[in-house]
């Protein structure tokens, strides 16, 4: 079969699945909608924040920046994975100590005002919509290619399937829906990375291979052999690294703070029996996300490798069929600038022939290598899980957000279960609806937004709610001035450097040469330093708070 037959059979086969799980778990009440009833066993809940956690931008675009940049890509694992481990350790068992539905829910009742979980509800918007446009983008990417279908049908597609499994089920459905994606992404992600790593080293563990030599009897290294290639193309080596230490380290910590800050990700804590398996489940997910995660610089090496060796020099009219298939989608263009029918893929933009969106490397990858169609079919359906699962947990938070805490919290305290359940599934439409819109018309490639959507985490809620769990002084008055002032100078840095709304020029108008992706880190100091100082011209939060802060950080359940 080709590979279009096997893309639909394995893609509709998991569609179904995910209908099936979302009308058996369908939610009744707002407990169910909200947090699952709060009775998901710790491994289900391990899988199923491990395939919250990798979104389309760790199944899909994650190596394809490490492919692109290489040393330099090693960022996004490292802010990535220690931000989990921070968020396991710092602030998820606490948090499920608190018992509450949502991240706003925690900062209204901990810092004792409704402005301050209104600053929390506006934060979790922005930063929700800021990620979920890159799981947007990154389902339009795979529909495009796989099911020959334009970009903006293939968002819609998935509008439909998240709204029926996030609306119909909320947080009970999206939870068993995303088990079944969790073993469906990592299946894809590891078959045909283990089918390369033979091919090109012999090794059948990618992270084995990833430092082996090659299998052509050259004695040569595959590492080696990549940085040849980039020295011969005009790029900087493979192993090296062009950023500043400093812009690194700022990277790195802001995806890490991002990380512990994610309303959707810490919303799964709270779906777990216990602050004992809340615990369980952290090491549970931890260990499912280092497979993919110890994965993907292998895949990015094999990919960046099989990419240059096939469309270097070649000519035009005898390309394999896997490039003019992706160039029809338009993720990658060549331009005959010399008009000799050859493509010249270099570093140096005045002569360079070729543009290659990096979103597609690890969905072109197994087509680049030649293996079987099921294998092709099965990484779009991985690539589709990914991204589904995370968009689903990203309405849920908005959807909450609105229904919860600006709805019963705050206008309609008297609402009735039935009804707050209603406003819920009606915040989770239109959030649909919006991340649709966002998918269609993108801010910029998958990794690129989502490390965005980080920096504002880190810039907002981290320090509330770091200093909120640690430190009893820290008054309404200084979180909801540093979570204004965090989101503001992000926002606006956002706009001046990445989007130019400002007219900001390039890198070398850097604040402290701290590039947007990073400087979540300088907004989220500035944060902490504007909490603690105005926390302090203020008077201390009520003994019942302070009490409450002791309580939630004092061992057992």
């Amino acid at each position: 079969m080709d590979i279009q037959i096997w893309t639909y059979l394995i893609v509709g086969i998991s569609f179904a699945l995910y209908i099936g799980i979302a009308i058996w778990s369908r939610a009744g009440s707002t407990e169910e909608f909200y947090v699952a009833g709060g009775h998901v066993p710790p491994w289900a809940n391990g899988m199923a924040t491990a395939a919250d956690w990798m979104s389309a931008a760790s199944f899909i675009s994650m190596a394809g920046l490490i492919s692109f940049m290489g040393f330099d890509g090693a960022v996004y694992l490292m802010g990535w994975t220690g931000g989990y481990v921070l968020l396991a350790l710092l602030l998820a068992p606490y948090l499920r100590k608190f018992g509450k539905f949502t991240v706003p829910d925690f900062i209204g009742d901990r810092y004792y005002s409704n402005a301050a979980r209104t600053v929390g509800v506006v934060c979790a918007l922005i930063v929700s919509f800021t990620y979920v446009a890159g799981q947007m983008r990154g389902v339009g990417v795979v529909f495009a290619r796989f099911l020959e279908v334009p970009i903006n049908t293939g968002v819609i597609i998935g509008m439909v399937m998240v709204f029926f499994y996030a609306v119909m089920g909320g947080m009970k459905g999206i939870t068993y829906t995303q088990v079944a994606q969790y073993c469906i992404l990592i299946f894809a992600y590891m078959v045909p990375a283990i089918f390369i790593s033979i091919q090109l080293t012999g090794e059948w563990l990618p992270q084995i291979g990833f430092g082996s030599q090659l299998a052509d009897g050259s004695g040569t290294y595959l590492l080696d052999k990549l940085d040849g290639l980039h020295r011969e193309l005009g790029f900087a080596e493979y192993t090296s690294g062009s950023k500043s230490t400093f812009d690194l380290f700022a990277i790195t910590f802001a995806l890490m703070a991002g990380t512990a800050g994610l309303p959707h990700v810490i919303v799964r804590f709270f779906t777990v029996p216990s602050m004992k398996d809340a615990r369980i489940s952290a090491g549970y997910s931890l260990v499912l996300i280092a497979i993919l995660y110890t994965t993907a610089p292998a895949i990015a090496a094999f990919a960046r490798t099989n990419l240059i060796t096939t469309v270097s020099d070649a000519e035009y009219s005898s390309v394999p069929d896997w490039f003019k298939n992706w160039e029809s989608t338009g993720l990658i263009q060549f331009d005959d600038k010399n008009n000799n029918g050859t493509i010249q893929y270099v570093a140096d933009p005045a002569t360079n022939e070729l543009q290659i969106d990096r979103d597609i490397i690890v969905l072109a990858n197994p087509e680049i290598a030649r293996l079987p169609n099921w294998v092709i079919a099965l990484v779009a359906a991985g690539g589709l899980a990914a991204a589904l699962s995370t968009a689903a947990g990203l309405l849920l938070v908005i959807s909450t957000s609105v229904s919860h805490d600006l709805i019963k919290k705050q206008f309609k305290p008297n609402i009735s279960d039935k009804e707050e359940l209603i406003w819920a599934r009606v915040g989770a439409g239109v959030a649909v609806l919006v991340a649709g819109y966002f998918g269609i018309n993108p801010p910029g490639f998958v990794a690129a937004t989502v490390a965005l959507a980080f920096g504002l985490a880190a810039a907002s809620f981290f320090p509330a709610i770091l200093l909120g769990i640690f430190d009893k002084r820290m008054n309404k008055e200084g979180a909801v001035a540093g979570m204004v002032t965090g989101t503001v100078l992000m926002l606006f840095y956002m706009m001046k450097y990445k989007l130019n709304a400002f007219g900001g020029g390039g890198s070398e108008d850097w604040w402290f040469g701290v590039s947007p992706e990073g400087f979540g880190t300088i907004a989220m100091v500035v944060n902490f330093v504007v909490s603690l100082v105005i926390s302090r011209l203020y008077a201390a939060p009520p003994a019942d708070v302070q009490a409450m802060v002791d309580r939630i950080r004092e061992p057992g359940e």
